[in-house]
């Protein structure tokens, strides 16, 4: 019998560590659903770089939007085995800058980093257990942030946005095991075009951390294709900031 090759849906998938995943899980031989919300050129291209992908631009900020997205990529590929959140915004505001945090920065990021991902999991959930076996679990992850672990990270609000779905992947591991699992990868700094001009950040790595560099996106998609290959591991919150969190 022919093996059935497993879809994966990656939010945010056109550039950084999401595009990076896309990539490493390609190699790997799963079918891949890109998706974005602005990029969408870069998105055609690549789903055309990637054998059987495909490419869906969705604004998730807009909730209604988030069931067409899944059933549109259920359509164009007749399943989906697992759900990689990495799709989210940030804002650099000083942490002692109250004032700037906005209620609106305040609800925008928590749309966007908090609710979307639980409405792009309640709307997979059926399809994801109806793919689960015994020999292979479906499978959930969340990108977040070292931001949400530990007091840290661009503006505060990002950060307990963070926390949140940090907290979000523990609450979800209990309710949707065992046939999904759910867990969370925390990363540190990471070279993507967005954080190249952080220099202060990459300063911070470079003297501080054992590892003296920020993280490649490949670091992070090998985390991502570990978890989704395990049949064990859920629940976890893996912090990937190359022992930053140490000093």
């Amino acid at each position: 019998m022919k093996k059935v090759k497993r879809v994966v849906l990656i939010t945010g998938s056109t550039s950084g560590i999401g595009e990076g995943i896309a990539k490493r899980l390609y190699e790997d031989g799963f079918i891949i659903a890109l998706h974005s919300n602005t990029s969408v050129e870069k998105g055609i291209i690549l789903a055309k770089e990637l054998d059987g992908a495909s490419y869906t631009q969705s604004d998730l900020s807009y909730p209604e939007n988030i069931p067409i997205l899944i059933k549109e990529v259920i359509n164009k590929h007749g399943r989906l085995d697992v759900l990689i959140n990495n799709a989210g915004i940030s804002e650099i505001i000083p942490h002692n800058d109250m004032k700037k945090a906005t209620p609106e920065i305040w609800s925008n990021m928590y749309n966007i980093n908090v609710i979307a991902p639980w409405i792009l999991i309640t709307e997979a959930e059926d399809e994801l257990r109806k793919n689960a076996t015994i020999e292979q679990s479906s499978c959930i992850i969340n990108i977040t942030s070292h931001a949400g672990v530990r007091p840290k990270g661009a503006s505060i609000p990002y950060a307990v946005s963070k926390s949140a779905l940090n907290h979000m992947t523990k609450l979800l591991a209990i309710s949707l095991g065992n046939s999904i699992r759910v867990n969370a990868i925390a990363p540190g700094l990471v070279d993507t075009p967005m954080t190249r001009s952080w220099k202060w950040a990459h300063n911070i790595w470079g003297e501080n951390s054992p590892m003296k560099r920020a993280a490649q996106p490949l670091d992070i998609a090998e985390i991502a294709l570990m978890l989704i290959k395990s049949n064990y591991l859920t629940g976890e919150v893996i912090m990937a900031d190359g022992g930053l969190n140490l000093t």
